[in-house]
């Protein structure tokens, strides 16, 4: 988005910044950033549209749309938002990867090992919600650790979800359900690693009150590296100001 922006020719270099940053293999339906973007002397201001016009055609043929609003020069794209909501898809049903329908690869995770225990999993999510220490489920990479581990969640809900051709996948024994995870901000992988250890849960490998001696524990070594869920099921869904 920022090369694109060059492309409007600004007098100064651009200041850009996004609200939230994704692991690579990670998708956004929806997320926000802003710019200053100034023109030469003597040139009137962008408006609204000539941006999203500008900014789209040279952003051509990314998988990304823009819409824009002017802000406030007070506003920043990442420390004013009140929340961020994620979605994470898990495929139940299928008894190996080829199962996947070719529409949802890269777009789900489809966990080995038979259906999920979606009642104790529920169970389990109620003991992550709220504030607390999740050093348990953040990343084992070394610039986490600066980060303070305490942070506050305030949704954290399963339910079924919909799929690119749901009625027919339904004939197939497949169905979509979604983790749904709205907290202000998040750690490293934090939400990735709460999903994984949800899963866990589902599949019998662990008790729904194990979760919460996991999140008591405070130790990021605690959940074993492969208990991540992998990034293609993981959606920022929308970031609330």
């Amino acid at each position: 988005l920022q090369r694109a922006a060059q492309q409007l020719k600004p007098s100064a270099p651009i200041k850009f910044h996004i609200s939230s940053r994704t692991d690579s293999g990670v998708h956004a339906l929806a997320n926000a950033a802003h710019l200053d973007i100034q023109r030469p002397p003597g040139k009137a201001a962008f408006t609204a549209q000539q941006l999203v016009q500008g900014l789209n055609h040279h952003l051509r043929p990314e998988p990304i749309r823009v819409r824009a609003q002017r802000v406030s020069s007070t506003f920043h794209a990442r420390f004013c938002a009140l929340s961020r909501t994620y979605i994470y898809r898990l495929l139940l049903g299928c008894a190996h990867h080829s199962q996947i329908p070719v529409f949802e690869r890269d777009l789900c995770w489809a966990p080995a090992g038979g259906p999920l225990d979606i009642p104790a999993m529920r169970e389990a999510a109620q003991f992550l919600l709220g504030t607390h220490d999740f050093s348990s489920f953040r990343s084992l990479r070394a610039e986490a650790a600066a980060q303070s581990p305490v942070r506050t969640l305030l949704q954290l809900q399963l339910q079924p979800g919909p799929g690119f051709l749901e009625h027919h996948y339904l004939h197939r024994g497949l169905e979509f359900w979604e983790v749904k995870v709205k907290g202000k901000s998040f750690l490293y992988r934090q939400v990735r690693r709460m999903v994984g250890a949800l899963v866990a849960v589902g599949r019998h490998r662990m008790a729904p009150g194990q979760l919460r001696e996991l999140l008591e524990l405070r130790d990021p070594r605690a959940l074993p590296p492969h208990a991540t869920a992998p990034p293609e099921g993981l959606f920022l869904q929308r970031v609330e100001y």
